[in-house]
């Protein structure tokens, strides 16, 4: 069932730029891209995964030749030095030719730059292809972990927390908070997860908070300090319960997803975490994971959200920057970007404003045998507010951090 999002749309976010026009954009796309013809973008994305690698090269070569724009991936482990690196720049009051062009982001990175006023923009109403986002079935491409992107981000992908796990080790997966305890009781050293601030160690904590809290709604609000500890007490219940079954006795956790995957590639561990539904078809088909792994997800439904590229202020190439974020959003890169050969994530088009040559090409990609339909997926669950997260991982290190 599709839920609509009647305050924002893009729209909506046209207006606000005819309100306030920024003056480095070109006047019409057709002189946009005039103007990126010959400028190199910087493009800031998270470098964890070499097929996400693999994938923005094919992008870069794609803007080289359609486009004259040499498109180059700086890779980052963790793009909160991204938005540090922009906010020094403007403490120091360099507000033209920034050392960002484009970066991949979400939550409470967006959140940070929004609210030191480190994004360009809005601009993705400029862009040829926003029509063709699926804004109402999938309203996350219009809000970022309960923030309003104003325009100020354009999404390029989807993605669900999922569970992945060795079938010849799991008859029954767990697919609840509660199942998983009872479970790593009954298999100790056969599950961890990777240590926050890692994007999946600090996912699982916040699908973990919404499995144990009283009332979820409370995370769809900025965190109040007043009432922290007591909407958290259950999470931190459950991991003191939950940590001596791990691997490693929960004295030490793997420094990443890929690090966890690994894991459970090796046969350490029965149980991976993904953001990715596609990843563990996508990693069978190519020998990463052995054919006996599949995917689940809790019976409450889990965390899904959209990501996004955006545009710092001071962005020294703008013009072609959002000629990326364009070509992005084109049905060609979001066909590529599904194909569970190349990546498995899934696109942020409406099907209905496709042509009928590529609708078709989408119902063709392979969906992987390890890939749950959407109706197995159900309805992802909202992302908490971004200050929750920030205040979740700073407590989880004071806590744990040392170990």
């Amino acid at each position: 069932m599709r839920s609509p999002l009647p305050s924002l749309s893009l729209a909506f976010a046209a207006l606000a730029f005819l309100a306030s026009p920024n003056p480095a954009l070109a006047a019409t796309w057709d002189e946009t891209l005039a103007s990126a013809r010959g400028d190199t973008v910087y493009w800031n994305a998270w470098a964890g995964d070499p097929r996400i690698n693999d994938y923005i090269g094919w992008v870069a070569e794609q803007v080289r030749g359609r486009f004259g724009i040499d498109l180059r991936h700086v890779k980052v482990t963790d793009t909160s030095d991204v938005v540090s690196r922009v906010l020094a720049e403007k403490a120091a009051g360099k507000d033209q030719g920034g050392s960002v062009d484009l970066v991949w982001l979400n939550g409470e990175n967006f959140a940070a730059m929004k609210e030191n006023k480190l994004l360009y923009g809005p601009f993705v109403d400029r862009l040829p292809n926003a029509k063709l986002i699926d804004t109402v079935g999938k309203p996350t491409t219009l809000v970022d972990f309960t923030i309003p992107t104003d325009g100020m981000e354009a999404p390029w992908g989807m993605a669900q927390f999922v569970f992945n796990y060795d079938t010849g080790q799991i008859a029954k997966p767990p697919r609840s908070a509660a199942a998983l305890l009872d479970w790593t009781q009954a298999n100790p050293g056969r599950f961890t997860y990777p240590s926050p601030p890692d994007f999946i160690g600090s996912t699982f904590l916040k699908q973990m908070l919404v499995e144990v809290t009283a009332d979820p709604v409370l995370l769809q609000k900025p965190v109040d300090d007043a009432d922290f500890d007591q909407v958290t007490a259950p999470l931190w219940t459950f991991l003191e319960k939950l940590h001596p079954n791990l691997a490693r006795g929960g004295e030490s956790f793997p420094a990443s997803g890929p690090a966890l995957k690994q894991m459970l590639a090796d046969g350490e561990v029965a149980m991976s975490l993904s953001f990715h539904p596609g990843e563990a078809s996508r990693d069978i088909a190519s020998g990463l994971l052995p054919p006996s792994i599949r995917t689940f997800v809790l019976e409450r439904g889990t965390i899904g959200n959209t990501h996004f590229v955006a545009i710092p202020y001071n962005a020294n190439a703008p013009d072609a920057a959002a000629v990326v974020a364009d070509f992005l959003l084109s049905p060609e890169a979001q066909l590529m970007k599904q194909d569970p050969a190349v990546w498995g994530d899934f696109t942020v088009l409406d099907m209905d404003r496709l042509t009928p040559e590529d609708r078709a090409k989408f119902a063709a990609v392979p969906r992987g045998e390890a890939t749950l339909s959407e109706e197995e997926l159900g309805t992802p669950l909202l992302e908490p507010h971004p200050s929750w997260m920030v205040r979740i991982e700073r407590e989880w290190l004071r806590r744990y951090g040392a170990g």
